[in-house]
């Protein structure tokens, strides 16, 4: 398995790690926006890290399709307080944020994060691999996405998803080694740039990612291609959700990013029991 360094806090994929998706966005479907205030966030932390969570996510940009950026004032009024009163109260929490701005994330690792999370793998900000290689001791999330939240519903042609989004981690790899990124985190990006079918397909063929040699993230939580196959709307998808990180697991990875903490921890906990029943 993988040891990630996070500002010099170890932490092992030994067993698979929950990352707790915080969303400080007032167009969040889900609960813990900051619209329900700073307190309510720091519930909210504290909340998933007693449930289980190995890492907090913290966002302020919308990538849901069809979102459109916000500035970059806008989003570090978002998040910085919102790291900044988990770091303050909760010192040993491992933070990431989410942004795919190298400005945002400088402001986030200064007030407490020690991890970022980008969706555009570098592709939307040139400075943020170079930026992240000069740190060293901050793990960078790595998500393969064509385009951008506005257009990456429009750029889903593809031969064979599979092999074509484990290409695009071939070469990105190279590029973050080489710039000096020393943990390297990759997702596939269920949803970005990808249809219900490609989706699907990705998560039955995700163990060929084990050949790029990195950890394998894995967010589903709640997305789309769960709902919209159910017929069913995102406040109902949790049942779905806990299907498909169930099959994830199985196929190999070794974090998965949720809203719902406590269930996540469950999957995990009877997966180690049945793995190793004999």
């Amino acid at each position: 398995m993988f040891t990630i360094n996070c500002k010099g806090k170890l932490i092992s994929t030994d067993v698979p790690l929950i990352m707790g998706i915080i969303n400080a966005t007032p167009d969040s479907f889900y609960k813990g926006d900051l619209a329900n205030g700073l307190d309510g966030i720091l519930t909210l932390a504290t909340e998933m890290l007693n449930e289980g969570a190995t890492i907090l996510d913290i966002g302020g940009q919308s990538t849901k399709p069809g979102a459109t950026s916000i500035s970059i004032n806008e989003e570090l009024d978002r998040v910085i307080p919102a790291i900044e009163i988990i770091h303050k109260n909760i010192t040993d929490a491992i933070i990431s944020i989410d942004t795919f701005s190298s400005i945002v994330a400088a402001e986030s690792i200064k007030a407490g994060a020690s991890m970022v999370n980008d969706v555009s793998g570098g592709e939307i900000d040139a400075k943020m691999i170079p930026y992240l290689g000069s740190l060293g001791n901050v793990p960078y999330i790595c998500m393969h996405m064509r385009g951008t939240p506005t257009t990456m519903q429009k750029l889903t042609d593809y031969g064979n998803v599979t092999k074509e989004v484990i290409e695009y981690f071939v070469t990105k790899i190279d590029a973050c080694k080489k710039a000096g990124i020393k943990d390297l985190i990759i997702d596939p990006g269920f949803g970005f740039a990808k249809n219900i079918t490609q989706n699907f397909s990705l998560l039955k063929n995700l163990s060929a990612f084990k050949i790029l040699d990195s950890p394998i993230l894995i967010g589903l939580s709640r997305k789309s291609s769960i709902y919209k196959t159910l017929d069913i709307t995102a406040s109902e998808a949790l049942n779905g959700t806990t299907v498909l990180n169930t099959l994830a697991l199985q196929n190999g990875a070794n974090i998965l990013r949720v809203h719902d903490v406590k269930e996540a921890v469950e999957i995990v906990k009877l997966m180690q029991v049945y793995e190793d029943a004999k």
